[in-house]
């Protein structure tokens, strides 16, 4: 027992250290979940994203068990079994004796399931959700365990029983139900059919979730499970050197200072757990924040591209509003934004002028390439409210947590700084229309 004592404190302190990591990573996303703004529906663009709406679909499922109306479910079938069984065995005066023991439990004899992808719309419109690849948390739609003289025994389960069963079967189904409460965190990509965003499974997203819990509920759960798993692990670091102690018959009263050398390492790696935890989550936040800068700068390069097209459309026309060329020459000159903050013009929407520009002038409605560079740069215009909305909310995420503690004192002295916000006028939306069942 006395070789074996080396590694007693060894492995407790290995069995801690992962404890740690799993709080760490409860930890992380809770912190995630707390900090990420909340996103309309319509102000979602590129990047992780968190929105809160009612499940829709313009053509909804229909559930195994409970029959309702959803966009996804899952049920399960078991069937409960016991048996007596009758061993040998050989007592401590080496004689052959025998023994009964009873054996019983559920075994699942059917299962299934369906999703699709569906809406979440909240008060000020809808986005699509492609739940394949998400961690789903349904909520218990249907639950009854019956005998085989109920007709669900064998309408709803398999016609052949188990081996050793008790004809009694658990029927339980799970969904997302037509216009229920969601959560989703997710990344959202844009969508290929219509100017809008969709929120899908992504390899580089840290968390895929789409759940009936709200936002407080689930955090509260992360909080919990973050400090059960930092208690068991400072317990299991005290453990291993008690368990060298009681393996040696030593005092561990009189050997109090390898406890506070166990806790004394616990902490610090604990330390440097929070630490790296909070300057990750940071960085992370922080590249959010310069990628979706970068969203504005591909959309004002793709107008930029469009505007000498209309241009040379525009031409054709023996008179035209000076006020019109001057702001196409001048969007033309706006291949890039200048950041909040610095010195230089801020880029301006065409959306109005385009549709001024078309009322005015009732020849270019029948030409097609006027038409065609028309809806280009509508959508482009729609493109960069996106991207301005987006880049406002992570902006706004961002600053928050430089003044929050306990980011603040791991933010300053790594030189981070809060981000100012855009504030750029004449950008249009449009709605992206879908025909939800009511």
């Amino acid at each position: 027992m006395a070789e074996a004592l080396p590694w007693m404190p060894l492995v407790g302190g290995l069995l801690a250290l992962l404890c740690l990591w799993a709080a760490m990573r409860a930890n992380r996303h809770r912190r995630l979940i707390d900090n990420l703004p909340t996103s309309k529906t319509t102000g979602i663009f590129i990047g992780l994203v968190e929105v809160k709406g009612t499940a829709e679909a313009e053509q909804p499922l229909r559930s195994h068990l409970a029959e309702t109306s959803c966009v996804l479910y899952e049920w399960t079938v078991e069937e409960h079994w016991s048996r007596t069984v009758t061993e040998t065995y050989t007592d401590s005066k080496g004689k052959t004796r025998t023994r009964t023991r009873h054996e019983s439990g559920w075994r699942t004899v059917d299962q299934g399931g369906e999703a699709i992808p569906f809406y979440l719309q909240d008060d000020e419109g809808v986005v699509r959700v492609i739940p394949e690849g998400a961690k789903i948390e349904p909520t218990v739609v249907f639950q009854e365990t019956c005998g085989r003289m109920d007709p669900l025994y064998y309408g709803k389960g398999p016609v052949r029983s188990i081996l050793h069963s008790d004809h009694r079967r658990r029927f339980v189904e799970k969904a997302l139900p037509l216009h229920a409460p969601l959560y989703v965190m997710g990344r959202a990509r844009e969508r290929e059919d219509v100017v809008a965003a969709e929120i899908a499974a992504h390899e580089e997203a840290p968390m895929f979730l789409i759940s009936t819990r709200d936002e407080q509920t689930i955090s509260s759960g992360l909080g919990v499970q973050f400090w059960v798993w930092l208690v068991v692990g400072f317990l299991l670091a005290l453990a291993g050197v008690l368990g060298a102690d009681l393996a040696t018959e030593r005092d561990p009263v009189q050997g109090w200072w390898r406890y506070a050398l166990a806790a004394a390492g616990y902490w610090v790696a604990l330390a440097c757990g929070w630490v790296w935890t909070v300057y990750n989550s940071l960085i992370d936040l922080r590249q959010r924040v310069r990628r979706a800068w970068s969203h504005i700068d591909v959309q004002l390069k793709r107008r930029h591209d469009l505007i000498p097209n209309l241009i040379q459309a525009v031409e054709g026309l023996r008179t035209h509003e000076q006020e019109t060329q001057t702001a196409l020459v001048l969007m033309r000159t706006q291949l890039q934004a200048t950041a909040p903050g610095t010195g230089g013009p801020d880029f301006q929407g065409c959306a109005g002028r385009l549709i001024a520009l078309r009322e005015n002038h009732p020849e270019l409605t029948a030409d097609d390439a006027f038409q065609r560079l028309h809806h280009g740069l509508v959508e482009t215009e729609q493109r960069i409210a996106l991207a301005r909305g987006y880049f406002n909310e992570i902006a706004t995420a961002w600053n928050t947590r430089m003044e929050r503690v306990p980011d603040r004192f791991v933010a300053r002295p790594a030189g981070m700084k809060p981000e100012p916000l855009m504030a750029a006028a004449g950008f249009e939306r449009a709605a992206v229309k879908v025909n939800l069942v009511g």
